[in-house]
């Protein structure tokens, strides 16, 4: 299992989304729905939808850098990716 990059700037960031630390890690190591892959200068990013324990449905970017994974942002994800997720994903929005 990977671990994660935390610092001062990326863990302000998605605060800024009022999304935490640990739902960020929970809807990155959930069932996720991959939407994107980009390279920003140089780096790899992935997109996708996840679900944290709460089911709160976020959409994260990551990249890897060495052995890690570094959130890069996450928020909640629109209405519509939401419904995407909970049909590809054949659950039910409780």
């Amino acid at each position: 299992m990977l671990s994660f990059e935390w610092d001062d700037a990326n863990r302000r960031h998605i605060a800024l989304h009022r999304v935490t630390v640990e739902e960020a890690e929970e809807a990155f190591n959930s069932d996720t729905m991959e939407i994107a892959f980009d390279v920003i200068d140089d780096e790899q990013r992935l997109e996708e939808v996840g679900a944290t324990a709460k089911k709160r449905i976020l959409r994260i970017v990551t990249t890897i850098r060495g052995d890690k994974v570094r959130v890069v942002t996450a928020f909640d994800a629109p209405k519509q990716m939401k419904i995407a997720y909970f049909i590809e994903k054949g659950v039910r929005d409780e």
